[in-house]
């Protein structure tokens, strides 16, 4: 460089570039950013980093620094928080009327005068809209809501901060019913700019043991609204759509309702609800168990009943049939008893004869084998014999005959009928007088 090389201090390049943007930017203007970062320090003053970030961009394409001072501070704080009831704080897109300043030393930021809190209520709007949009669009919407509900629900896997109030408020709960729950936790960040990711990892580590649980719940306790913003987020409410067990959501909010609380399941207000539907679900299969108990009882005594009768009808068919069989058989044999041993004894006396002609021409072998069946046929005619009717009589007893049938029982009887009796060595005619009938055995 030489002596004639024309330059300016740093100093004066700072001071031209303040009273440049002091010209072009006099008067206040509004700008919408997303607050990344925001501390509001000891002595009152709130410092924010602003970006800018693209539609669907994780990295800022534009920063800067901005301050509300104390004067203002509790004033805008206060407004923005009564309008949306969310606090100002990351991950909030904002529209502030803004003072633009620059320093020699901390150079360029901006000195936030007033926030429009309708743009961010709309903001958020805009995003919820547009989670809800994507998700229907790929066909997710309806997913978990269609997955069928365990009954009883027992196992459950819990995403919550281990030392958030709405989990204990929850175990506490359960732990009032007289049901046994097995519950386990997956500790997550529940708010602030970690929260979504936290969720997320935690629902994941779920997903691979999702044979070991019956539902998985997701609760914290109450929040602003700015803090349940990331249960509106895309990627949080796709995986909550998908996830492979029914969601139960307990978020712990009253007035508004998230898409996480749209994708799930099923939706309650806050964790000591979750608990009192998972109770209630035990109340009711317990009833149904009770209720299937009085059914089956009511069944099997039904069935017994319907049993024991065709058993009875049964019964008394087969003692009637037999009866007439009996009396059938009895007849017949009546018949057949009087030519049953003359025949049988003609029979034996021809054998007999007959095995004593051809005895002589036989071999000695055979000769043994008739003469055994001989001596068969003999015992066969003596064993006829014995158990013949008139045998029988000899022994004292008699045959009781009606005109037209024989008697088998003292109930076909009455007083008064003629009767003909049958003894060994004849026939006797009476007439019944007296009747005594005796009791049946079971």
């Amino acid at each position: 460089m030489t002596p004639q090389t024309q330059y300016i201090t740093l100093r004066e390049l700072q001071r031209q570039v303040r009273d440049a943007l002091a010209d072009r930017f006099a008067m206040p203007l509004w700008v919408s950013a997303e607050i990344s970062e925001l501390k509001v320090n000891y002595s009152g003053h709130c410092y924010l980093e602003l970006v800018e970030k693209g539609e669907h961009e994780t990295v800022a394409s534009a920063q800067a620094r901005a301050v509300i001072w104390r004067s203002a501070y509790p004033r805008i704080a206060a407004c923005f928080e009564a309008e949306t009831g969310s606090r100002l704080g990351a991950g909030i897109r904002i529209l502030a009327k803004v003072l633009v300043t620059y320093h020699e030393i901390y150079g360029f930021s901006l000195q936030i005068i007033d926030i429009d809190p309708s743009f961010t209520l709309g903001d958020m709007e805009r995003r919820r809209q547009q989670t809800i949009a994507q998700l229907k669009k790929e066909g997710v919407w309806d997913m978990n809501r269609q997955l069928p509900m365990a009954r009883p629900v027992q196992r459950i896997a819990v995403v919550s901060s281990a030392q958030a109030a709405g989990y204990q408020d929850f175990c506490k709960e359960l732990g009032k019913s007289p049901y046994r729950f097995r519950v386990e936790l997956f500790d997550a960040f529940m708010q602030g700019t970690a929260a979504e990711e936290s969720i997320i990892e935690a629902l994941f580590a779920v997903a691979v043991r999702s044979d070991d649980f019956d539902v998985a719940v997701v609760i914290r306790g109450g929040g602003s609204r700015s803090d349940l913003n990331c249960f509106d987020s895309y990627r949080l409410c796709n995986h909550l759509a998908q996830f492979p067990l029914p969601v139960i959501t307990g978020i712990g909010h009253d007035k508004d309702v998230s898409v996480a609380d749209m994708v799930a399941h099923t939706s309650l207000k806050t964790p000591t609800a979750v608990a009192g539907w998972l109770v209630d679900r035990m109340v009711e299969a317990e009833g149904a168990i009770d209720y299937a108990a009085l059914q089956l009882g009511e069944l099997t005594r039904n069935l017994l009943h319907r049993s024991e009768m065709t058993l009875e009808r049964n019964a008394t068919d087969l003692k009637q049939l037999a009866l007439q069989l009996l009396a059938r058989n009895s007849a017949r044999l009546d018949r057949a008893a009087e030519n049953i041993p003359d025949t049988a004894r003609m029979l034996c006396r021809r054998k007999s004869e007959m095995l004593r002609m051809t005895g002589q021409f036989l071999p000695e072998m055979v000769r043994n084998i008739l003469m055994r069946e001989k001596q068969r046929l003999e015992m066969a005619s003596q064993l006829i014999e014995s158990r013949s009717p008139r045998q029988i009589l000899r022994l004292g007893f008699a045959i009781v005959r009606r005109p037209d049938s024989g008697v088998l029982s003292a109930e076909e009887c009455r007083v008064g009928d003629e009767v003909e009796i049958e003894v060994a060595d004849g026939k006797i005619g009476a007439t019944i007088n007296k009747k005594e009938q005796w009791q049946k055995k079971n």
